[in-house]
């Protein structure tokens, strides 16, 4: 039984994956995020409202399904509760819906503070973190010292707490960090915990297994995006989880054999936000074209986004290690006005033409690009595959041809209307 569906980015992250889970909402029962925290934020648009959810699935705002945050994301109560309060507000009550993994991990507020003072020390080798705990929480985790939501159902939740927290200022006092507020971060921590206890708390393993026994389908929503995988990605600027397809398995419980379509998303073109290397990143006046037409702001932190050409090394690479069978490309209408669209088909390391991401994406990597007639089109309005300009089209042709698997959906603006089904 081939029932749970991954949805992930392949590039590094902010492709659209928020838009396109809501447009696919509609075909399955539950839509689970399987990893990442409130680092990463999903922009939705639609009937004129713009909504960003970073802890709470993206199908959220489609009808009677059921939206699973899995015990591989790792949750910061405050965060969250300002999410669900903003959800509220704008007419969305996600608390009926709403599942919550028990075994999925608490962002405390000293591991917010250890994620500040160890970006701080790291001096120029800054990996650029959110600096919202992630990893820290993450590390925590694998060093089996974390605590996960199900504990605050114990009694003794308090003392396991103050237990990990004296653990926290001892390391803050090593690392010569100046603890400051921290009477009131926990004060509101503690007040958003009270919050959390009103949500269904399950064990989202059995909950995910029995829907596939019963023939209910399942969206796995992924965050941030492939060649930001701790494995995988460009590290050391990764971030702390897992997030290609094989995540899924972990991040949910799910047997890889229930694992069947996987899309991956990209853009017409990458974006990057932070530190790391970037081959195709564009400094000049295109890549401010891009920056100032695609809107290339963080929906979280609001941070600038680096900006360059498609690049199918990379993209090859996420779809070999995702076992990508759909591809849906993204804000191809933010090429519009170029008269020229280049490709990097390989990389030149070391005087050497590849068509492999090298083991260290630090090395200079010179770019081979190939230059397509742009369509000088506005893509924003069109709403069948029959209406494409004829350069779109023998773009779409190209990609497929490069990459080897088909683009099923054409993204051609932020709105959920914007969707185009291909084939």
């Amino acid at each position: 039984m081939e029932n749970v569906d991954v949805l992930l980015g392949l590039q590094w992250g902010d492709e659209g994956k928020g838009k396109v889970v809501d447009v696919l909402t509609p075909q399955y029962d539950i839509i689970a995020r399987f990893q990442g925290g409130p680092n990463a934020g999903h922009t939705l648009e639609f009937e004129g409202e713009k909504y960003v959810v970073r802890s709470v699935p993206s199908g959220i705002f489609q009808g009677n399904k059921t939206n699973l945050i899995g015990n591989g994301v790792v949750l910061d109560p405050v965060l969250f509760r300002k999410e669900v309060e903003d959800l509220k507000k704008s007419g969305h009550n996600p608390r009926e819906r709403l599942r919550i993994s028990r075994k999925a991990h608490l962002i405390l507020p000293t591991l917010r503070m250890l994620d500040a003072a160890n970006e701080n020390r790291r001096g120029d080798r800054k990996i650029g973190t959110t600096g919202r705990g992630i990893g820290p929480t993450y590390t925590e985790k694998v060093a089996r010292q974390g605590i996960r939501v199900g504990d605050i159902e114990s009694p003794s939740f308090r003392d396991q707490y103050n237990k990990v927290r004296e653990n926290h200022l001892q390391r803050l006092k090593d690392l010569g960090y100046e603890v400051k507020n921290l009477e009131d971060n926990e004060a509101e921590f503690f007040e958003a915990i009270e919050y959390l206890k009103g949500f269904t708390l399950v064990d989202s393993e059995y909950v995910v297994n029995d829907a596939i026994r019963s023939g209910r389908k399942v969206l796995a929503e992924g965050a941030q995006g492939s060649l930001l995988d701790i494995d995988f990605g460009s590290y050391p600027f990764v971030t702390s989880s897992n997030t290609i397809a094989a995540g899924a398995s972990i991040g949910l419980g799910v047997a890889p054999r229930h694992i069947g379509k996987v899309y991956g998303i990209f853009k017409a073109y990458c974006t990057r936000v932070g530190e790391g290397p970037f081959p195709t990143e564009l400094t000049d006046k295109t890549g401010k074209l891009l920056a100032e037409r695609g809107h290339e702001f963080g929906a979280v932190t609001g941070r600038p986004r680096r900006c360059g050409w498609l690049d199918l090394v990379a993209l090859r690479y996420s779809i070999m290690l995702n076992g990508v069978t759909d591809l849906i490309i993204t804000k191809s209408d933010v090429l519009d006005t170029l008269a020229e669209i280049k490709v990097c088909r390989a990389y030149k390391v070391n005087g050497e033409e590849t068509d492999q991401v090298p083991y260290s994406m630090e090395e200079k990597i010179e770019p081979i690009y190939d230059t397509l007639t742009g369509w000088k089109t506005d893509l924003t309005a069109i709403k069948s595959e029959e209406e494409f300009p004829e350069a779109f089209r023998l773009y779409i042709d190209y990609l497929e041809k490069a990459l080897q698997t088909p683009i099923t959906v054409v993204s051609v603006g932020p709105d959920r209307s914007q969707t185009i089904f291909r084939g």
